[in-house]
């Protein structure tokens, strides 16, 4: 269900979402939104802030109070922190700022949907409902994965590793560059292991704030604070029987990290305003992109607790480590952005291979990921052609051949002439990779004429 005022935004997400294979409604008001829900089950609503006869906070306290299996994501051109921790203690899964990003909505999306997949609460329609009833973990939440695995000599020791440590219970630490793929990792452990039938919950520490960290970790019951107007389980609990992944999780304070020690050694919980201890068998999996030895030696975070994590560690190597790897990957993304967007593009010509597997790729995976997603929107035809690609990739490659060129340039061993030369060079090229090669642009910070700069290219070959 769509809740917004604005006919145009809610006409654009209903089509959006509709391509996406999801069924959608909309509605106008907050008024005729209950009216719809009164006769038909909605797994997620998407409600606009501010409405002509309600607001967003009273639509979700509305909504949580009759529907509570029903997830609510609230949409506004406000960035608030204070409301939108508000909010998320009043029961929104999240919320999302204007303007509105493709990518963002829909992955927002389907992560509320897992979660609300996940508690699996049998819960009657309408205002009788049973709020404490366990949730079920029967159903597995990730039911695909976009695990790839490549054959560089990096990849086979990371896939090694996976299926080494993945039928035991070890806690697991996945160190690495960001969007080197830490949550794909985490849940092929998961999906190779035991617990593979169970759920796979993940958590991302990096948002996470001192206010909300007990109710998301633990849960809360109905009452417990000011704003809980219904009993929550906690990721800790959604996951029992299955992998909880804490992605970020040198982010979180001290005090939070103390809560989390002795949950890891107790192997229990209790909600927040509850006395019932409830029993964990919780497999964890943390991640991040920092190195906890120093945050350790900095005092920013616990030691006893990463000997609890570090059971078993598995540094992801970055993109530019795994070779023509690379190019599995790109294919791979390639299906799915035809699948994604429609399209039928065959692959890629042989000049953007060359790109892809001579760029740096600093973003990594979730880099290529994008790249090739807006290259297959951009493409009209049957291959991608180089011009489709970001202007950072395809001047990459040209400016490591230069560098390759201007290394064999000079002669050794090198008198002051040819050092001044090389280093004239290393000028020139700095530059121009700075402006991505505009030669006008290059020109005048060099302070020299385009006819000059011409020449000095030409000289060594560099007027491509």
């Amino acid at each position: 269900m769509i809740v917004d005022d604005e006919i145009n935004i809610g006409l654009l997400l209903s089509k959006f979402l509709t391509r996406h294979s999801f069924s959608v409604s909309t509605a106008t008001s907050g008024v005729s939104a209950m009216e719809y829900m009164a006769t038909e089950k909605y797994d997620l609503v998407l409600c606009d802030y501010r409405l002509e006869d309600t607001d967003g906070k009273e639509m979700l306290i509305k909504i949580k109070e009759n529907y509570p299996r029903t997830g609510v994501i609230i949409i506004t051109g406000y960035s608030d922190i204070k409301l939108a921790v508000e909010l998320i203690k009043l029961g929104a899964y999240d919320y999302i700022t204007k303007p509105l990003y493709p990518d963002e909505i829909l992955n927002t999306i389907n992560k509320a949907i897992e979660t609300q997949n996940a508690l699996h609460i049998d819960v009657p329609r309408g205002n009788e409902r049973s709020e404490n009833q366990k949730p079920k973990h029967a159903r597995q939440v990730y039911e695909s994965e976009d695990f790839v695995t490549g054959q560089s000599s990096a990849s086979k020791e990371l896939m090694k590793q996976i299926q080494l440590v993945a039928p035991t219970n070890y806690s697991v630490i996945l160190t690495g560059e960001s969007g080197t793929g830490k949550e794909s990792v985490a849940k092929a452990i998961h999906l190779n292991s035991p617990r593979k039938d169970s759920p796979f919950v993940a958590m991302d520490c990096g948002s996470l704030t001192k206010e909300l960290a007990g109710s998301e970790f633990f849960g809360h019951e109905k009452g417990s604070f000011t704003g809980a107007l219904y009993t929550k389980i906690g990721h800790f609990e959604m996951a029992n029987g299955g992998t909880l992944f804490l992605d970020e999780v040198g982010n979180l304070s001290y005090d939070i990290q103390a809560a989390l020690l002795r949950t890891v050694q107790e192997r229990k919980i209790k909600r927040i305003g509850s006395t019932k201890e409830i029993d964990l068998d919780v497999r964890i999996i943390v991640a991040t992109n920092e190195n906890l030895g120093q945050a350790i030696h900095k005092g920013k975070f616990r030691e006893d607790l990463y000997h609890r994590f570090n059971e078993f560690s598995i540094a992801l190597p970055p993109l530019s480590q795994r070779g023509k790897d690379i190019l599995i990957f790109a294919n791979t993304f390639l299906e799915g952005a035809n699948q994604e967007l429609n399209r039928d593009v065959q692959g890629f010509s042989a000049e953007v291979e060359q790109c892809f597997l001579t760029y740096n790729w600093p973003g990594n995976v979730r880099e290529l990921k994008n790249v090739v997603r807006r290259a297959t929107l951009l493409t009209e035809g049957d291959e991608i052609l180089v011009k489709a690609l970001p202007l950072e990739i395809s001047t990459y490659a040209k400016t490591s051949a230069i560098e390759t060129t201007i290394g064999g340039h000079v002669t050794r061993p090198r008198d002051l002439k040819n050092a001044a030369l090389e280093a004239e060079y290393e000028t020139i090229l700095k530059v121009l990779r700075e402006v991505n090669f505009n030669k006008t642009k290059a020109s005048k910070i060099l302070n020299i004429d385009r006819k000059t700069l011409y020449n000095k290219m030409k000289a060594i070959n560099l007027d491509t």
